[in-house]
């Protein structure tokens, strides 16, 4: 992967791949993506097809959580095999792929969070469930976990707009969001709302599932059917595996200095296998937990995973 240790793309070393490097890393890198886009796509036609889907909160989150990974892999992808043709673009193109990157970043772990929160109510509190959990609401929470992911975002934006000269809007410069919001105070509330959200959404994962796990236990000593209670629990436990991956995001930077102190010689090499563990393993999980785990969403998939239409 072509990468620049600076954190302006024109002052730092410039690390490039020999050209059969960079053909394969492109190869395995597209050959991941489109294998993930197409299995997500298919996916969201299966939700798309059956009304079974629209009325159930759990499998709207679900693919809102599969568009999501959808376009932050597209634009990581992309950001990627643009750093290889054209290595340096033009700061406003960069502008509009990094803050649609960050919103999807931002996104993921508040959409896990809130998928906890609704296994927890379907087990804990079964009776009000209807109640709590609407279509309705659903896309509030939706909406609100865009909206605070660009409350978080924008201000960047606006800060590049007020602080940084018009001419950089026109400058080529190597894309990465350490050379785009590298104002001090941009790199501080980053810093400080990747530990708020990690608090946070761990907080809820934990509570989340020691209750689902004390329901799980109560139910099999009561002898009664306690299945639906012990998928929750392992629904939980997938979520706080992606989470982990997802979250690896929020500690990039520091783990890419990290890798040019350890390993000068190989920085390149080490910053593409994190690439691959933290950009696109994480889109892998997603699959799993619902599209193959759950019955019913995996009975209507067989239709369409191999010929869609």
């Amino acid at each position: 992967m072509n990468s620049s240790s600076g954190n302006n793309a024109s002052s730092g070393l410039s690390y490039r791949d020999p050209s059969s490097t960079a053909v394969a890393k492109n190869v395995i890198v597209l050959s991941l993506g489109l294998t993930i886009n197409y299995i997500n796509g298919t996916l969201i036609h299966t939700f798309r097809k059956h009304q079974i889907f629209y009325v159930n909160p759990r499998y709207i989150l679900f693919i809102h959580l599969v568009m999501n990974d959808m376009i932050q892999l597209t634009t990581t992808i992309s950001l990627f095999v643009f750093s290889y043709i054209f290595y340096r673009i033009n700061a406003s193109f960069c502008c509009l792929i990094i803050v649609f990157t960050v919103f999807t970043t931002l996104n993921t772990p508040l959409n896990l969070a809130v998928m906890a929160v609704e296994c927890y109510i379907a087990i804990c509190l079964p009776l009000r469930h209807a109640e709590l959990c609407t279509v309705k609401r659903t896309y509030f929470l939706i909406g609100g976990i865009w909206a605070l992911s660009a409350l978080l975002t924008l201000p960047d934006v606006f800060l590049i707009f007020t602080i940084e000269p018009f001419q950089l809007f026109y400058t080529p410069i190597f894309c990465e969001r350490d050379n785009l919001f590298r104002h001090p105070i941009s790199v501080k509330k980053r810093d400080v709302s990747h530990i708020i959200f990690q608090i946070v959404v761990w907080l809820t994962l934990f509570y989340t599932y020691f209750k689902i796990f004390f329901a799980a236990n109560a139910a099999k000593e009561a002898k009664s059917s306690d299945g639906d209670a012990k998928k929750a629990r392992n629904t939980i436990l997938l979520h706080g595996f992606q989470l982990i991956l997802c979250m690896l995001t929020y500690v990039d930077h520091v783990l890419k200095r990290t890798l040019l102190y350890w390993f000068p010689k190989h920085y390149v090499h080490t910053v593409f296998v994190c690439y691959i563990i933290i950009q696109i393993l994480p889109r892998f999980v997603s699959p799993i937990v619902y599209g193959l785990r759950d019955k019913t969403f995996r009975q209507h998939l067989k239709k369409y995973l191999l010929f869609s239409v």
